[in-house]
């Protein structure tokens, strides 16, 4: 690209101007699930019997019999064809990052040389993805691709376009899990039976529990022209390079600032056709860094959160370019200004049933949202047990958990600009912390109550009073307590978020079993003691001090409520035990500690062939990821960078000749001796920045002869990132010498700031 077609590229982008985005007539609600096969459409479209058996497998985990497949399909094409779908496609999460799908019409032959429209239970069950074809860790080979994708019941489907997409999970010919759906279901079901168990200690009428799932979406906004000048953001994700700009975020302007006019299209269109696929939308705002947004959904259940979050992230990518831009899902888009995360704010609710003595069913009255405080001694104590055992899994599974969330891309977010740090932490605030000391220093097993919200006056007539929540906020916890749910703020913004949900729900599932457990063994010597009457309360509940009093000691060196963004706190965490590795390829070991695999395979989630398999992408992901990034790099220094610093040298040495053909000797040195700083200067940058390119291409030659794949990415990481950075200080630094009108790439004060 030539300097003038770069100012081009930025005139054009100053003088684009907000499209007009068409307003449904009707208000959101009316049009909300516009495009979804919900249960609305299901009792419209199935017969009577077909749907109470559909409603029973959604609510109340029934097994799905094949035998309704066809009345449901029949339902659903009717449905589907009638809001102009002509194909249909089962819609699964591979171990990408992303969704995958392949469309298939609704056509067949009529046996009379023509054709009719036709769709089949058999084909909304089951179908046949190439399993060979998707990451899968040596599970399949290539002479070994059959894979089956197995319709979701529990998340509706919905049209895009003119396909009918199917919610599925995938798995291999023998059985494992190829996909995040199958293991996030799983868990799900795990966390189901085990948090009822203890539920049933203060509830027994409790049904089931469901994990409630509230993503934050952050992203970054560029210019689609700007975009397609910058051959890193183009096949990368991010700025290889780029020196900062002198304005960045550092007024806190930008933070809940006024949205820019392009933007505000933008997101008007993209809530419009989100909440048409059911994806209840609800915030909308700018985030800190400049060109930085956040959208965030009302919460769901984590399954079909999971599932809206993935069709999201596809949905913002083609409706950005509609409007003359480009989405940036990557983690650290821009140095030295705040990355993008997917804070996962995560819960449990309890969901009550009673018995209906006319009709001799089990219908839900109510739900207990088990990580908010009650109104009783008791619900109190089921509030401080599910708290208590929450970070009883963050603690035994603190490794797993930052595994959870790593990867090449979010190692460059974590631990900078506001993003939490890599060290697993929680924090309570001070009224929960003081508590659970409360507890574990009591030497009775003495009930308590808990403090609610209060009330704080302002010396202002006109304002009312606020109410002050029991906890604050701590931006720098990676895992903090928000005073009715956990805020997971470590997720990064590209990655399909089941990941951690996966990670997490498991080790919630197994502290929850290992409580129950302990608490029965408890009871029962606590119920041997006939005289036992110590304040009148029942056994269980001493039991349940008891075992609480115990995880309470056993799980503290979790809980921190500094600031974890200090050099003190990585010592402490340090000597608390807690993991505080940085190198991406050695944090993902983790999925195989001895103690991560008996959870998973414990609580039925993975075995160790997948967990193996899993790291295995995991590691190879590592790898290509930082490959590609290295060779682009490269790329840009010797093709970008060199030539248009060398030729601005040429300019200098010309003037600096000019200087003395003009200029007595003395005088002549004296007022090119800038430039000639300049010219020595330029020949000492590019002599170093081939010599790293030469480096960081023997660097990868080395790697890449390493046959194990965990050690080519810990070899990567060690050798092949560094040198990267290296060059990238040399490139910066020469951005700021060379002539404006030279530099061929857009600049960060470009990228950031065109509205």
């Amino acid at each position: 690209m030539s300097n003038n077609l770069r100012f081009q590229v930025v005139e054009e982008a100053f003088k684009k101007k907000p499209l007009d985005v068409a307003t449904p007539d009707e208000r959101p609600s009316e049009y909300f699930g516009k495009y979804v096969f919900n249960r609305e459409k299901m009792y419209r479209y199935l017969p009577a019997d077909i749907y109470a058996k559909m409603i029973d497998v959604m609510d109340n985990g029934a097994h799905l019999d094949r035998s309704i497949a066809d009345a449901v399909a029949d339902g659903m094409k009717k449905w589907a064809m009638e809001m102009g779908a002509t194909h249909y496609t089962h819609w699964f999460q591979p171990l990408t990052e992303g969704t995958a799908e392949k469309h298939d019409a609704f056509v067949e032959h009529d046996g009379k040389g023509g054709m009719i429209e036709k769709f089949s239970g058999k084909l909304l069950v089951q179908q046949e993805p190439d399993a060979s074809s998707f990451p899968n860790g040596g599970i399949r080979n290539t002479f070994e691709a059959r894979g089956y994708s197995a319709w979701d019941p529990t998340s509706p489907v919905f049209i895009i376009d003119d396909t009918l997409c199917i919610p599925t999970i995938f798995i291999a010919y023998t059985g494992e899990a190829l996909d995040y759906k199958a293991p996030l279901l799983r868990s799900l079901h795990a966390v189901d039976k085990a948090a009822t168990d203890v539920c049933k200690l203060f509830y027994p009428d409790v049904k089931k529990v469901k994990v409630n799932l509230g993503w934050e979406q952050e992203y970054f906004l560029v210019d689609e022209g700007l975009y397609s000048a910058r051959p890193d953001l183009l096949m990368t994700g991010r700025t290889l390079m780029g020196h900062e700009s002198a304005k960045n975020q550092q007024m806190d302007d930008h933070y809940f600032g006024t949205i820019p006019d392009r933007v505000q299209a933008f997101m008007k269109d993209l809530e419009i056709q989100a909440l048409e696929l059911a994806i209840p939308c609800k915030t909308r705002h700018n985030e800190v860094a400049p060109n930085q947004f956040e959208l965030a959904p009302i919460f769901e259940e984590c399954n079909l959160a999971v599932d809206h979050n993935m069709l999201l992230m596809s949905l913002m990518k083609k409706v950005a370019r509609k409007h003359g831009f480009r989405v940036l899902l990557h983690e650290k888009p821009f140095d030295g200004i705040n990355g993008s995360g997917k804070h996962n704010n995560w819960s449990l609710t309890a969901q009550h049933s009673t018995l209906n003595a006319q009709h001799s069913t089990l219908n839900t009255q109510h739900s207990t949202l088990l990580h908010s405080p009650g109104t009783t001694v008791e619900e109190n104590l089921r509030f401080i047990t599910f708290i208590v055992e929450t970070l009883m899994a963050v603690y035994r599974h603190n490794g797993l958990l930052k595994a959870s969330i790593m990867s090449a891309t979010n190692a460059h977010r974590l631990g900078g600009n506001e993003a939490p740090p890599s060290i697993i932490s929680s924090f309570l605030g001070t009224q929960l912390t003081e508590l659970l000391n409360h507890i574990e220093e009591s030497d009775t097993n003495e009930l308590f109550t808990l403090k609610g919200k209060k009330g704080m006056e302002i010396d202002i007539p006109q304002i009312p009073d606020l109410i002050v929540d029991n906890t604050d906020r701590n931006r720098t916890s990676p895992f903090a307590f928000t005073g009715n749910r956990f805020e997971f703020r470590a997720p990064g913004s590209s990655v399909n978020c089941a990941s951690a949900m996966i990670a997490l729900n498991s080790a919630m599932a197994e502290a929850l079993t290992s409580f129950k457990e302990r608490v029965d063994k408890r009871i029962s010597e606590i119920s041997q003691k006939t005289e036992f009457t110590e304040g009148g309360h029942s056994a269980t509940m001493h039991a349940i001090l008891d075992v609480l009093r115990e995880d309470i000691k056993t799980c503290k060196p979790v809980r921190f409520d500094g600031n974890g963004y200090s050099d003190e706190w990585v010592k402490e965490a340090q000597r608390r035990g807690l993991d505080t590795e940085k190198s991406c390829p050695v944090v993902i070991e983790h999925y195989l500690d001895e103690s991560s695999v008996c959870m998973f395979e414990r609580m039925k989630v993975m075995n160790r062939k997948e967990l193996e398999a899993r790291n295995e992408v995991k590691w190879e992901t590592y790898v290509k990821t930082v490959q590609i990034e290295a060779r682009v790099l490269g790329d840009m220094a010797m093709n970008h960078i060199i030539p248009v610093a060398t030729h601005y040298q040429s300019k200098l040495i010309k003037n600096v000749q000019g200087m003395k053909d003009i200029f007595p000797t003395e005088k002549a040195e004296r007022l090119s001796a800038r430039n000639m700083q300049l010219i020595e200067e330029i020949a000492e940058r590019t002599e170093k920045i081939e010599q790293l390119v030469e480096e960081l291409t023997d660097a990868r030659r080395v790697a890449n002869r390493i046959e194990s794949i965990h050690e080519r990415a810990i070899q990567y990481h060690d050798t092949v990132c560094p040198k990267m950075e290296a060059i990238r200080h040399e490139t910066d630094k020469l951005e700021l010498i060379v002539e404006d009108g030279l530099w061929t790439l857009p600049k960060y004060r470009e990228l950031l700031f065109i509205r």
